[in-house]
């Protein structure tokens, strides 16, 4: 019989500016369902955007977690991708989102579509010291290999929205790829690329940011030295992708001027709703050019991301992250805010030594 708490602790977001810890009760189970203890949890750049998370507060920040199932719901144990029931002590990825796979939008594999996927959410958070995962997020539920860190295991998110993002700009082994903006996400889309055999140009006006994206492989210079560096790269054209990380009008307007013919710009990041921005439409047009969004992730993704992990092609130390414990995840956040950190990751009571661990 597992042992755990009536109550826990979880990071309240009441607004970008107010974060605290608060206890709740545990949630309770229900058939089929796990109760899974945190053990790393990643604080995402989407959620310092105040307009995208302050609609939806009060919540739970956190959606990027991993942990130790530590109890199984009444009635049978649900299983994995392979048919092995999931059991209290296995180490796991819980993605936040999950869905049907019986829709028109999951028969064309456009996941975040689904209207399944959009409804499921795990409970109440991933910043918090247990969370419950309902049944139909086990379907996006994946064991942890051995030797994978909770650590890196909490990258598995955001790294899969990296691989749909280069997959759906159709990146290729000999493109030249500029990527605009080198938070961790940029990072990530970075290393990836480079991973691939793309050339790749990063651009950003921190130079810490510049360092960690120099070591990743990649060129780098400041937003002021791009137009110069893009006449000199290749035949002078642009990049043949151009990964738009800022959600600004102003980072996307200089996406579509580094296009170059016949090339795709992906907008990873969304414009704050009523926003606008300029550009040369005949020169988009008659250079064959395609702008392409790319929206959080899949379960094929979720897949690749953790086997990319598992290989040590990509870790948080390679990223430039910083772990800080639980207890300071006000702080963590007012760090990312304010890019005085590059990647936030907490941790939880004892789980730094089990990820080194494992």
């Amino acid at each position: 019989m597992a042992i755990y708490p009536n109550e826990m602790r979880v990071a309240v977001l009441r607004s970008v500016e107010d974060i605290a810890i608060e206890r709740v009760a545990v949630p309770r189970l229900g058939e089929g369902e796990l109760l899974v203890r945190t053990e790393a949890a990643g604080i995402c750049s989407g959620d310092i955007m105040a307009w995208y998370v302050e609609r939806k507060a009060p919540l739970v920040l956190g959606h990027e977690p991993a942990g130790e199932i530590v109890a199984v719901g009444p009635g049978e144990a649900p299983c994995d991708d392979d048919g092995r029931p999931f059991a209290a002590g296995d180490r796991v990825f819980v993605h936040h989102h999950a869905p049907c796979f019986s829709c028109a939008a999951c028969a064309r594999g456009d996941y975040v579509q689904c209207a399944t996927w959009r409804a499921t959410r795990i409970d109440p958070g991933a910043i918090a010291e247990y969370f419950r995962v309902p049944r139909e997020n086990l379907r996006d539920t994946l064991r942890l290999p051995d030797g994978l860190s909770y650590v890196d295991a909490s990258l598995v998110e955001p790294l899969a929205c990296v691989v749909k993002s280069l997959r759906r700009g159709e990146l290729q082994s000999r493109d030249r790829v500029l990527c605009i903006g080198l938070g961790v996400m940029g990072l990530m889309h970075v290393a990836l690329a480079r991973h691939r055999g793309a050339e790749v140009l990063g651009s950003d006006p921190l130079p810490q940011r510049r360092e960690v994206a120099l070591a990743l492989g990649a060129r780098v210079l400041a937003p002021d030295g791009l137009a110069a560096a893009l006449a000199t790269w290749g035949d002078g054209s642009g990049a043949d992708l151009v990964i738009c990380g800022p959600g600004s009008s102003a980072a996307l307007r200089a996406a579509f001027d580094a296009c170059a013919p016949g090339g795709r710009v992906v907008m990873f990041t969304p414009l704050e709703p009523g926003a606008s921005f300029d550009f040369d439409p005949a020169a988009f047009y008659f250079g064959d050019r395609r702008l392409i969004a790319s929206y959080s992730c899949g379960p094929d993704d979720t897949r690749e991301a953790l086997a990319l992990l598992a290989s040590g092609s990509i870790s948080a130390e390679k990223l430039g992250a910083t772990l800080r414990p639980f207890e300071q995840v006000a702080a963590a956040y007012a760090d990312l805010r304010a890019a005085r950190c590059i990647k936030p990751i907490l941790t939880f009571a004892g789980s730094t030594q089990k990820s080194l661990d494992n």
